[in-house]
């Protein structure tokens, strides 16, 4: 990968290790050991881990460490934080995952600036920027080109190939909508703790919901990847 991928690569951390700080730092700390012995440097490496409490403090260890950190999952404000706090290289709030819910749960019709995925992400880069954190805010997980040009301006965004195809046909001008010398209004600057962002998160039914489903669909594609490498394995014995 990294000798087609320009730039980073993302390197998830195992799903099953979402709750533990020491196993996810060993776990970090093995892989940038297996890409260096390979000649790749951990400056072209991103660890992706999942943005509960344990991976905000395993990224607060492993960025000292200068291993740069990737925390997905990303749903509420308080995981924003924990993050930031943790000086994370780069955050992944999912913005389609988020509408997905609201969806479900009976709210909408939306439109791309009532979208709550689209919202959600505002609020993000207002605090980050307003309060001069350095954290990448890195929208993901999009449903529609609307939600895209709703971000447009964001740090970073990552889009699938079927919305980059539409984006391609679309004519006209694309407005900024995020910038960090007008990043909008910034919610009080929160300081946070393990039980203030336990109480945060807990408080947020979607954000649990979705951060918890998340690993669980992680967890699943990991066990699924693990037992087809054992059957291969077996089979050229």
């Amino acid at each position: 990968m990294t000798k087609i991928v320009p730039g980073r690569v993302s390197t998830e951390v195992d799903a099953d290790l979402s709750f533990d700080t020491t196993a996810m730092i060993a776990k970090a700390r093995s892989l940038i050991a297996d890409y260096e012995s390979r000649g790749v440097g951990r400056e072209r490496i991103l660890i992706k881990l999942a943005a509960t409490w344990e991976g905000a403090q395993a990224a607060a260890v492993l960025e000292r460490e200068k291993i740069d950190c990737n925390l997905t999952l990303i749903f509420s404000l308080a995981q924003a934080i924990a993050c930031a706090d943790a000086k994370a290289f780069l955050i992944s709030p999912f913005v389609g995952r988020i509408l997905d819910w609201h969806v479900k749960a009976g709210g909408g019709p939306y439109t791309p600036d009532t979208d709550p995925g689209v919202m959600s992400v505002h609020t993000i880069y207002a605090y980050y920027k307003s309060y001069g954190i350095g954290t990448v805010v890195m929208g993901a997980s999009f449903r529609n080109v609307g939600e895209i040009a709703a971000l447009a301006g964001c740090d970073r965004l990552t889009i699938s190939p079927e919305l980059l195809a539409e984006l391609d046909k679309e004519e006209g001008d694309l407005v900024r909508r995020l910038d960090p010398k007008a990043p909008g209004k910034a919610p009080e600057r929160i300081e946070m703790d393990e039980k203030r962002f336990r109480w945060m998160l807990n408080a947020d039914a979607m954000a649990t919901e979705k951060l918890s489903e998340g690993i669980r669909n992680f967890a699943h594609d990991l066990d699924t990847l693990r037992e087809l490498v054992t059957h291969r394995l077996a089979k050229a014995a």
